[in-house]
């Protein structure tokens, strides 16, 4: 499976709100070896939905739950293509806080990104252009 389509198979996978948590959430954080029921769906989980989708497809991935910590993985490109990561700035470019998905397509403003815990929930959201950090085209292993 191709790591679109995995991305894919999640699509609208979504937090319970509450003391509940989505055991899919939660198996994001622990493929990656953190303890998912002690982090809970209410935990930011970008950067794990990205990491799982990206090691069950078999390629290289960050292991860490920052969404910049994607800056460090795979080749920058300035013309990124279906499937590939987007790493963006949340509040301000310089923050440490980030957000982390697979890039869909783009228009003349806005980035079309596949991610997890977009409106708390596995979907395609547009990010305005400028928010965008970089795009990396990841490795595949084996």
């Amino acid at each position: 499976m191709n790591i679109l389509e995995m991305a894919l198979s999640q699509y609208g996978v979504t937090e319970i709100s509450g003391s509940k948590d989505h055991p899919q959430i939660v198996s994001y954080f622990n493929e990656l070896g953190f303890d998912g029921a002690q982090l809970k769906d209410e935990t930011a989980w970008c950067s794990a939905f990205a990491n799982w989708v990206a090691k069950k497809s078999g390629y290289s991935y960050s292991g860490k739950l920052n969404a910049r910590s994607w800056l460090n993985i795979g080749q920058s490109t300035n013309a990124p293509t279906a499937g590939d990561v987007v790493v963006l700035w949340r509040e301000n470019p310089n923050s440490w806080k980030g957000h982390v998905g697979f890039f869909i397509k783009e228009t003349k403003g806005f980035v079309y990104v596949l991610g997890g815990n977009q409106n708390n929930k596995v979907c395609i959201q547009a990010y305005p252009k400028n928010r965008v950090l970089d795009y990396k085209k990841l490795t595949k292993h084996g």
